[in-house]
């Protein structure tokens, strides 16, 4: 089989076998439909590696109401054919059991078929068409939007609906953007000075562990910066590398996690810290600062002081309840627990308890 990036070949899925079944079998259903739930291809980055588990023909079916969910379920379940393209069109496994495999003998297809709002609330914790608040951003990963936001969508017969909802969850507005690079730099601050600290005393091992800490938030944030969801660690060098920014900060990471001593692991780190804070002023959302770095109260490192654009970018929020809360940001600023982050409702609860 030859591969197929795996958002062409659903959105011939759907275009070439799913729509005109569902045409045929039940004429006037009023649907949406495209492919938003996880996976590689959602960001374009599936390779034939991917296609070792729960990948292939697929596609994601939303309808008006409840009562559209079965008989949708019956026709697919009865017709859809074994193979499309030459890749089997039944799964056998997948992410809730394990190692999943496409197989001609599988026991399900890669068709969902879900009420929309049901299935928003589910994958979010909200839905968004009523509108996104504060607490709704914050208590949402930023890859779980970038998927929303990524893939794609093949047909939108609910009036927009689905369109609308991918709309609304384009980006933050400024008030959340500005409160979410504040924690950004703000973790950023409590840390950069350790680095330095530990190769003092001879922890190179120390020094490269928070140095690899630094590097994994400072490429969340200058995605940030740049408009663009993070996502999780599989892909955030990737992503982040694609930028058309990125290159000196690529250099800089990648000069200070190399095998040489503190001097070279420094340079590379504070040349990194230094454009990323230029990109943060050049963004205009809060008063600019000099970004140059400078010693650590007089001890023979330097740290951009990366508080001091926290501070800024904190002052310029405008809205006083958010502007009241803890400078933690979203909930996976705090929260790297993927059994946690998977969970919308799960995440909700730690978020609402963050304010207290």
């Amino acid at each position: 089989m030859t591969f197929v990036p795996g958002l062409v070949l659903a959105r011939r899925f759907h275009d070439e076998v799913v729509a005109p079944l569902l045409d045929r079998r039940l004429p006037g259903l009023r649907y949406a439909a495209g492919l938003l739930d996880g996976g590689s291809e959602l960001l374009g980055l599936d390779t034939l590696r991917s296609t070792d588990h729960d990948w292939g023909p697929r596609a994601q079916l939303f309808v008006a109401g409840p009562d559209d969910v079965e008989p949708v379920r019956a026709v697919l379940d009865a017709e859809l054919p074994a193979e499309f393209l030459g890749w089997p069109t039944r799964f056998v496994g997948g992410p809730d059991v394990g190692l999943g495999v496409v197989d001609a003998d599988g026991d399900r297809h890669g068709v969902s078929v879900d009420e929309l709002g049901s299935w928003l609330l589910g994958r979010l914790g909200f839905d968004p068409r009523a509108g996104v608040a504060v607490d709704d951003w914050l208590a949402t990963p930023t890859q779980r939007l970038a998927e929303l936001t990524g893939g794609a969508v093949f047909h939108d017969g609910l009036g927009g609906a689905l369109t609308a909802a991918r709309a609304r969850l384009a980006w933050y507005p400024d008030d959340v953007w500005r409160h979410v690079l504040a924690a950004a730099w703000t973790r950023i601050g409590h840390a950069e000075h350790l680095a330095g600290r530990c190769a003092e005393v001879g922890d190179e091992l120390g020094s490269r562990v928070v140095t690899a800490g630094l590097a994994r938030d400072l490429m969340r944030l200058g995605l940030l910066l740049h408009r663009r969801w993070p996502p999780y660690a599989k892909w955030l060098g990737t992503v982040f590398s694609r930028l058309p920014a990125a290159a000196p900060v690529v250099d800089g990471l990648t000069r200070a996690l190399g095998p040489d001593g503190w001097s070279d692991r420094q340079a590379g780190l504070v040349g990194a810290l230094e454009t990323v804070a230029g990109w943060t002023n050049d963004l205009g959302l809060a008063a600019p600062l000099d970004p140059m770095a400078r010693q650590f109260h007089g001890r023979p490192f330097l740290v951009l002081d990366a508080g001091r654009f926290a501070a800024a970018l904190h002052a310029a929020v405008g809205d006083p309840a958010l502007r009241e809360r803890p400078p933690v940001g979203a909930v996976d600023q705090y929260l790297d627990n993927v059994d946690v982050l998977a969970h919308p409702q799960r995440l909700r609860r730690v978020a609402a308890a963050v304010p207290d």
